[in-house]
């Protein structure tokens, strides 16, 4: 038994070797909100700076002048696949929002990361 768990040891210890990415291991360049008649473009690159490949869910919230938050949406911009280490790609979550002409403002971040 005692065999068992330290071959199991073995087995998952370079697993456990290799950190997880993080949020901060992404950063978004180039966002820009644009409006193309009726519809929102919210695009940008979602950067991966960890050492191995990962997904991110980026979040936007739209704020009116003031600051308050009217609309706050999630999306993962490569779905299911993973982004490779040094990699972006780009993304536009505009068509999640319902236009709104007190929109005045957008942040964008990063709210999970992810490995498929």
């Amino acid at each position: 038994m005692k065999t068992l768990i330290v071959s199991a040891l073995f087995l998952f210890a370079p697993l456990a070797a290799h950190a997880a990415c993080a949020p901060t291991d992404f950063a978004v360049q180039d966002f820009k909100m644009k409006v193309m008649g009726s519809r929102l473009s919210l695009a940008g690159q979602l950067v991966n700076h960890c050492a191995e490949a990962a997904a991110a869910q980026i979040t936007i919230e739209a704020k009116d002048g003031s600051g308050k938050v009217l609309q706050s949406k999630k999306g993962w911009p490569a779905g299911t696949t993973n982004i490779a280490p040094g990699q972006s790609i780009d993304f536009d979550l505009g068509r999640l929002f319902h236009m709104d002409p007190d929109m005045q403002s957008y942040t964008v971040g990063i709210a999970d990361v992810r490995t498929w």
